[in-house]
């Protein structure tokens, strides 16, 4: 097997310097892949991750901006361009807020829009436009598929989100693959009770290793190009309860 399947090629990864993106970023950038970091506000962060990637021998850049505002999102793709023609977008950025219904305000339900469904959108519209052949990975995560009552903004934002990526299959194909990772049990959170209480509502009755999920987006952004509009989930079965 192909240990650089990326090798040569040019991934942009969304909110990629922090949490998930982070990991996201390290293993396009373990696969050969020259990585562009998106960061709105983690330049250190993202600082580190670049000289950490720089180390495998691919080429990094940083690139902030703030995927709230609709024009700067609308240049992003371009402004990429300019470091190294694109392979694939992959679309991380994401806020993540515990907000019932009830205690979602307004504002609150504008910002996850935003970031969580219309970046996505102006990301992947932009990239269409300037790119012969690619890939589009959304992440999403399994309350997409069985979406309930808690982090209500959030859910809602990533059940369109995994609406687009069915949508953007088709229109996109023949020549540009969009699928998701819906991802389930990624990083516990600091209480430790109650992490333990996710993982007893998780099948596989454990967290998933950071290898896991990097084969899983390695596999989407290198793997056939046949397979368009799926949605795999990586989360030990939690949407299946």
């Amino acid at each position: 097997m192909d240990k650089k399947p990326l090798d040569g090629k040019t991934v942009l990864v969304t909110g990629g310097a922090r949490r998930v993106g982070r990991l996201f970023a390290l293993a396009c950038g373990r696969a050969g892949a020259n990585v562009i970091i998106h960061h709105g506000n983690s330049a250190q962060e993202a600082l580190d991750l670049k000289n950490e990637i720089a180390s495998f021998g691919p080429r990094v850049w940083i690139l902030p901006s703030d995927l709230s505002n609709a024009d700067e999102v609308s240049r992003l793709i371009s402004r990429a361009n300019e470091f190294s023609p694109l392979y694939a977008l992959v679309n991380s950025a994401a806020i993540f807020e515990s907000l019932s219904f009830q205690d979602t305000k307004l504002d609150d339900w504008e910002r996850h829009i935003a970031i969580n469904l219309t970046a996505p959108f102006l990301l992947s519209q932009a990239f269409a436009k300037q790119t012969t052949y690619g890939r589009i990975v959304n992440i999403l995560d399994w309350r997409a598929m069985r979406p309930g009552a808690d982090h209500f903004p959030y859910t809602v934002t990533k059940s369109a989100l995994a609406a687009m990526t069915k949508s953007l299959a088709i229109a996109l194909a023949p020549n540009i693959t969009v699928n998701g990772l819906a991802l389930g049990a990624i990083l516990p959170p600091a209480n430790e009770s109650a992490g333990e209480k996710i993982i007893e509502q998780v099948p596989a009755e454990r967290w998933v290793e950071a290898g896991e999920v990097e084969d899983a987006l390695i596999f989407l952004l290198s793997g056939p190009a046949y397979i368009t509009g799926e949605i795999i989930h990586v989360d030990g079965g939690r949407h299946l309860i």
